[in-house]
């Protein structure tokens, strides 16, 4: 059966929220066959794909950072490409497990090690906007070299990059980094801005902003994010090279508020929390030019994204 699939992809962290929306990505394609794993500490069973047509994909329980889990799985499957999602991710949650974040080292070298040694092609690695840190140009530009960055998380991605870029020198493993800024839409957790406000806003409930609400960012709709990512694989393009995926429409979170209760015709009332100690950076904002040539498509409109995702009424992962 694993003959008559042209691709042999593995999505580590697949049951997360961009990691599923990718597995569904791929697994559009028949030429595809694609295991999914993931440890479920924050990934949820219930993102994974539907039966389709194609019978392509398979899930496996699996810890990454763990040696003895990965290594029979890379071994008996031999992929061609390895999608590696599997993090601890959520501001609050990597400032409150900053072990755990650091844990995340051992899965880069578990799987580097045994891609290198199995035949794998290419990895395809999510970084994140955190490795900016707090920017001293703007928009951030995948040239730059960022290391201001203190907190556990963001090392930890510079550190899976700066893994990538060493496999490639010594052993020519060839990849791609992909730097994450937001991504929103359905089967996103609730314990992510753009999830928690519609949610509010919805229930009619007091939206919470940290500090004036003046830190700015982008949101970027999921379908953007896989579309792009994806024809990196299928275009063969960016090899060893690092690519924002967001967006480049800038707004405060005052006004991300704002827009979510006019969007959903809300009573909702936005409340003034403490400024968070750390990890809320003052802006966010990516340069995307190799994203859009990538996506070769008009991005979603956060107006249309927002509605997208109030209307997939999907708030219970």
């Amino acid at each position: 059966m694993m003959a008559s699939f042209k691709n042999k992809i593995l999505v580590t962290g697949g049951a997360g929220f961009v990691g599923s929306t990718m597995v569904d990505k791929l697994i559009e394609n028949p030429d595809n066959f694609v295991l999914t794993i993931d440890n479920l500490s924050t990934g949820n069973i219930k993102r994974l794909p539907e039966t389709n047509p194609y019978n392509n994909w398979k899930f496996i329980k699996c810890d990454v950072n763990s040696y003895r889990d990965i290594a029979g799985i890379m071994t008996s499957f031999q992929f061609d490409y390895v999608f590696h999602y599997a993090a601890v991710v959520g501001v609050k949650r990597t400032l409150e497990n900053p072990v755990s974040v650091l844990n995340d080292i051992n899965g880069f070298k578990y799987l580097l090690d045994l891609s290198k040694n199995t035949g794998v092609k290419r990895i395809f690695f999510s970084s994140s906007s955190e490795v900016y840190g707090e920017p001293f140009e703007h928009p951030q530009n995948e040239m730059t070299t960022p290391l201001n960055s203190r907190l556990p998380y963001a090392v930890v991605k510079n550190v899976g990059e700066a893994f990538l870029r060493s496999y490639k020198q010594e052993y020519n493993l060839d990849y791609t980094i992909f730097r994450f800024f937001n991504t929103y839409g359905p089967k996103q957790s609730n314990d992510f801005v753009m999830t928690r406000f519609i949610k509010a806003a919805l229930q009619g409930k007091k939206i919470s902003v940290y500090g004036d609400g003046l830190q700015s960012r982008t949101f970027c709709y999921r379908n953007d994010n896989v579309d792009a990512c994806a024809a990196t694989l299928y275009n063969n393009m960016h090899l060893n090279d690092t690519v924002n995926i967001g967006s480049d429409f800038e707004l405060t979170i005052l006004d991300l508020a704002k827009l979510i209760i006019k969007l959903t015709n809300s009573k909702s009332e936005i409340v003034h929390l403490p400024p968070l100690a750390e990890g809320d950076m003052s802006r966010r904002k990516p340069d995307i030019s190799k994203m859009k040539l990538l996506l070769g498509r008009p991005m979603t409109t956060i107006e249309e994204g927002i509605m997208k995702t109030i209307e997939s009424g999907q708030y219970n992962y």
